[in-house]
């Protein structure tokens, strides 16, 4: 067993950035979203921090939507519906989540120094339920899916986000809720054919990966070692 590294140890050795932005649709609605995190240990920290954005990573993350991370500065990056192709890069310092905890307990082990957290969506809201209500009506009452980095008009974007060093895992992570299908389906379109796409796939299920942050911190302990043996297997 490996052993569990506290979140305080984990504080000192990485730092998260992310790009927070909002979108206004036609219909007056606002979204709050982030596109990218970027978890990078303190020692290869560049000094300009957006590069990070167009670094190879060491592996890349796909879980299932932002959740309560939230930027440690100021952000102002609203845009229209229409300008979502074109969303514009622009880091900031971040805080951690405990979910990004349990990521950078794995960099420790594989020895990874940047990993890039994608999502099937980029709204951002700390429960689970809410976020699926929220996608859903969303989606089925202005047809506005682009809050997916996986959906057709943000293709260039996601090409750039999957920029990894060769050999270097997909992991996919967004968890097991049938309600996320349309999400998952979607994500799936573009990255099916990944060979070093990976993740730790519910039973009896070829699309369900499990969730880095189980409730139960036995269920913790046991994803990070899964997740580490499989990666080495």
């Amino acid at each position: 067993m490996l052993k569990f590294i506290p979140a305080g140890t984990l504080k000192k050795a990485f730092e998260v950035f992310g790009h927070f932005y909002s979108i206004d649709l036609k219909t007056g609605d606002r979204i709050d979203c982030r596109s990218v995190l970027e978890i990078v240990t303190r020692e290869r920290k560049p000094v300009d921090i957006d590069t990070l954005s167009r670094k190879t990573a060491d592996a890349v993350f796909i879980m299932m939507n932002p959740g309560s991370s939230c930027p440690l500065e100021a952000v102002d990056n609203d845009i229209s519906s229409e300008q979502i192709g074109r969303l514009k890069m622009s880091l900031v310092p971040t805080k951690p989540d405990t979910t990004q905890y349990q990521v950078m307990r794995l960099m420790h082990y594989c020895d990874w120094s940047h990993v890039r957290v994608l999502n099937i969506s980029d709204m951002r809201d700390p429960k689970s339920g809410k976020f699926i209500e929220r996608y859903k009506e969303i989606e089925g009452r202005t047809g506005f899916t682009a809050h997916s980095l996986f959906s057709d008009e943000r293709t260039h974007e996601l090409n750039e986000k999957l920029n990894r060093k060769i050999n270097a895992p997909v992991v996919c992570a967004w968890g097991v809720s049938s309600d996320l299908d349309p999400l998952i389906e979607r994500c799936l379109s573009k990255v099916s054919q990944i060979q070093e796409r990976t993740g730790l796939l519910k039973k009896n299920t070829d699309n369900k990966y499990f969730h880095p942050l189980p409730t139960l911190q036995k269920y913790k302990e046991k994803w990070i070692n899964n997740i580490f043996k499989q990666m080495n297997s």
